[in-house]
């Protein structure tokens, strides 16, 4: 090409270049300088001019390092949840209306004249957090929350878990005693069941699967490919849900499936995690069913439940709560006799959940939940039919000691002493100032991370560090600890905690879910140390 040819096509190209962004200008399309993208119109909406908008995004960032299309993996993840995919202007606006409105001491959640708020507040506080860190260190955090996954690792691990966990149920039936069966169970089996449910976590966040960290210059046909790549992309997602799920006792996909996602948006909001509106709902999604857990062990608002109508004319409600029976029990102060209550009942009832398992099998109903959709049910139960076959399958092969051991391997790590136990009691409590005088400054924390050195995380694989992944969803599993590096101010020093004393503080005196009591200071983002007074 001659140079007056070459000279002629780069200009051609910026005059071309110059008129798109002014025409994207035009459309008024928010700039984002800290997450450089922008999300669409979802889907059923989405027209042929918003498609070209989303053109002109890509081409207003292709010069910057980190493309994203709306097809990317956050996509994956409802907006409202990880809030990733709102635009700027979007994002200050819910943050500065949210953070006018009164907050209800009772309520712990903020006030509106609808009275319905997009998230709950502690939500908020973990969205606020986020923006704030993304401001200063948007350069070192981007590229762990958009190219960043547990891939090949997360993979490997899932595979020698479930295997292990295969080999081991299978040992357990045929060669071990019951003392060999628990003593298995309590490590390795415990450390490989955590490691299934926090790699399929990652997977339900987008954050297993590798991310596309970079784009070409949009196409129509690079579009349809890229949306045929996504659609692929999620079935694999619930196929690794689905199927990594197994072999389990009761398992995890219950939880993971219909159960964490919400977890992000309703964390703390006592108009929606009270246990009776949980079994009642009529939504295909649980409001927050992390509430499943803490009822065990912390105090909750609302009423309890499963509730089921007898008599005659069905108009009595018979309440039947496990969790809440068992905590109306706990005594101030008596901290071996709560473990003691929380280790019974959480057993038993994880215990009647595989039991249940085969009747949802038997009549593709989970009548738990009676006012769920058709759908739910048909999904639950052809789940637990594939689930009961592979336990039948080992009852048969193994003997009933193979269940025994992945019930215990399953129970084992969220129960006291196991030291996994103390993150799991501690990760959404109403921290405000800690035993040595350093507390979080003003204001009620509504999720807490465990600090107690590099093989405690090994262990646990990367579920300590909870707080940052409630600031952070979607970065994976193995790179959560490097937040603190980056953001030291905004989290915890240290890396001694004691988890036993954690565990004797817990059951000692137990906390409200969430800072569903006080409610959450949406200012106070930073996790700093005060004066002990």
């Amino acid at each position: 090409m001659s140079p007056n040819r070459r000279i002629a096509v780069y200009l051609t190209a910026a005059i071309a270049s110059t008129c798109l962004d002014f025409f994207c200008h035009g459309l008024a399309l928010p700039r984002n300088p800290i997450r450089r993208h922008w999300a669409p119109p979802p889907p059923q909406t989405t027209t042929a001019p918003a498609n070209f908008r989303q053109y002109c995004s890509v081409w207003r960032s292709s010069s910057r390092d980190v493309l994203f299309l709306s097809s990317s993996v956050t996509d994956e993840v409802p907006s409202s949840v990880i809030g990733s995919d709102t635009s700027e202007d979007e994002d200050k606006e819910e943050s500065n209306n949210t953070s006018q409105l009164p907050i209800n001491a009772t309520q712990g959640v903020p006030a509106s004249s609808t009275g319905i708020a997009t998230s709950s507040q502690a939500a908020q506080w973990h969205k606020q957090r986020r923006k704030e860190m993304l401001q200063k260190y948007s350069d070192r955090i981007s590229p762990l929350e958009r190219s960043s996954s547990s891939n090949v690792l997360g993979l490997s691990l899932l595979f020698l878990s479930n295997a292990s966990l295969l080999a081991m149920a299978y040992l357990s039936g045929k060669a071990w005693n019951p003392l060999q069966i628990f003593l298995a169970a309590i490590f390795p089996g415990s450390m490989f069941s955590l490691w299934t449910l926090q790699i399929l976590h990652d997977c339900l966040h987008g954050s297993l699967l590798p991310k596309p960290s970079s784009r070409p210059l949009p196409s129509l046909k690079h579009d349809n490919n890229n949306n045929n790549h996504v659609k692929k992309k999620k079935k694999l997602q619930s196929l690794l849900l689905f199927w990594g799920s197994m072999p389990s006792f009761f398992g995890y996909h219950l939880y993971l499936r219909h159960g964490h996602l919400s977890h992000h948006k309703s964390l703390g909001d006592p108009r929606s995690t009270s246990l009776r509106q949980l079994f009642d709902s009529d939504k295909s999604e649980f409001e927050d069913g992390d509430v499943l857990f803490a009822a065990h062990r912390m105090k909750l608002k609302g009423e309890a439940g499963p509730r089921f109508r007898i008599g005659k004319e069905k108009k009595e409600d018979l309440v039947l709560s496990i969790s809440r029976t068992g905590f109306s029990h706990w005594k101030r102060g008596r901290p071996l006799r709560n473990a003691a209550i929380f280790a019974a009942t959480f057993s038993f009832e994880r215990f009647l959940l595989g039991i249940n398992d085969l009747v949802v099998a038997l009549t593709g109903t989970n009548y738990f939940f009676p006012n769920k959709p058709r759908e739910f049910h048909k999904e639950c139960a052809n789940y637990c039919r594939w689930a009961v076959l592979v336990r039948g399958a080992l009852w048969k092969w193994a003997g009933w000691k193979s269940l025994l051991f992945l019930y215990l391997a399953e129970i084992l790590w969220s129960i006291p002493p196991h030291p996994a136990c103390a993150m799991f009691v501690t990760n959404h409590g109403s921290a405000t100032r800690d035993e040595d005088g350093d507390g979080y400054g003003d204001g009620c924390i509504p999720s807490s991370s465990t600090y107690a050195g590099k093989w405690y995380s090994l262990f646990t694989l990367g579920t300590n560090y909870h707080c940052e992944h409630h600031d952070f969803p979607t970065i994976p599993l193995h790179r959560l600890g490097k937040l603190r590096e980056i953001a030291p101010e905004y989290y915890r020093e240290g890396e001694r905690d004691n988890v036993f004393e954690i565990m004797w503080k817990v059951f000692s005196e137990p906390e409200f879910y969430a800072c569903m009591d006080v409610g959450v200071n949406l200012k106070n983002t930073k996790i700093l140390p005060v004066a002990a007074s």
